[in-house]
């Protein structure tokens, strides 16, 4: 797939503290989650994409655009974290507003914002100042706010924080319909590990500036696996024996044992040797928390 992000030796710099960087990646189209502890440079990095701020070196580019033009702009929108409202402004206004500031005319503005509002849910809280909404109403309305002017891509910062289970799984699911449905490509940072196993098809871990592990969610949890599970065809014991001989260190997993070994040679001799016939042999895949635990330990600015 073409990228949808690329960055080729980009760094931030504040003053002399370094944000991000040096990072070179490239991050393909579809749903992608990007992970990382507090000062991983995952705010840093969504601020380069929108455009708000330039890197200090390097070039980045969204959807074969520099960040920051009017063009791209009205291609992206935005779910900032935190409540991000105007107050004073009903629902349908601040969706309308919204709409103003990437240049829709008023009309199709208050159009399209109504239309949005029935989409998230809120059709009957459109005349209500957004500052009488709850935290879900008002994560929805942000939400609308970014669809107003039927963006190409979307970038979330933190969209499901501090709602509660049932609205946090409906803001999924608009999430996912968003994507699959209609085509639209998602950016989703955040710290909440089961969003990303749900939507993401690409994962982006940063850690003190720099990329700690990309790839599919299979790729990183395989990446980081110590081993492989093996199921055999009838007793195990030969088999288990000739790993101890070996020195192969192995553990039981009902139904399957787990082998230490890189190399799936070395399981395939033992298994050879011990006469027994094996029905299952695969990497052994570890949690998406896992890989991201594995993926930042021990990583530092050095």
């Amino acid at each position: 797939m073409a990228p949808l992000v690329e960055l080729e030796e980009v760094t931030k710099l504040y003053g002399a503290q370094q944000a991000l960087g040096p990072v070179t990646l490239s991050i393909p189209e579809g749903t992608v989650g990007l992970l990382g502890p507090n000062g991983a440079g995952k705010s840093t990095l969504v601020r380069l994409m929108l455009g708000l701020i330039k890197p200090t070196s390097g070039t980045i580019r969204v959807m074969g655009e520099e960040p920051g033009t009017r063009a791209l702009r009205r291609r992206i929108g935005y779910v900032p974290e935190g409540e991000a409202i105007f107050p004073d402004l009903t629902g349908v206004e601040a969706v309308a507003y919204a709409g103003r500031l990437v240049g829709m005319s008023p009309a199709d503005a208050l159009q399209r914002a109504h239309q949005v509002l029935d989409y998230v849910e809120l059709s009957e809280a459109r005349y209500r100042f957004v500052e009488k909404y709850s935290t879900g109403m008002k994560q929805r309305l942000k939400l609308a706010q970014a669809l107003v002017h039927d963006p190409d891509l979307l970038i979330l910062d933190e969209p499901t924080e501090g709602v509660d289970p049932e609205v946090r799984l409906r803001l999924l699911d608009f999430i996912q319909e968003l994507s699959r449905e209609y085509g639209i490509q998602i950016l989703l940072s955040t710290h909440i590990l089961p969003d990303v196993e749900r939507l993401a098809a690409h994962v982006v871990v940063l850690n003190v500036g720099r990329v700690a592990a990309h790839g599919t969610l299979q790729e990183l949890r395989a990446q980081r696996a110590k081993g492989y599970l093996v199921r055999v065809h009838g007793p195990h014991d030969a088999f288990t024996e000739t790993l101890t001989k070996r020195g192969i260190p192995w553990t039981m997993s009902p139904p399957n044992i787990q082998v230490s070994a890189e190399d799936p040679k070395v399981i395939l001799k033992a298994l050879t040797e011990a006469g027994v016939v094996v029905r299952h042999l695969a990497p052994q895949q570890v949690s998406l928390g896992e890989a991201f635990e594995q993926a930042v330990e021990g990583q530092t600015n050095a």
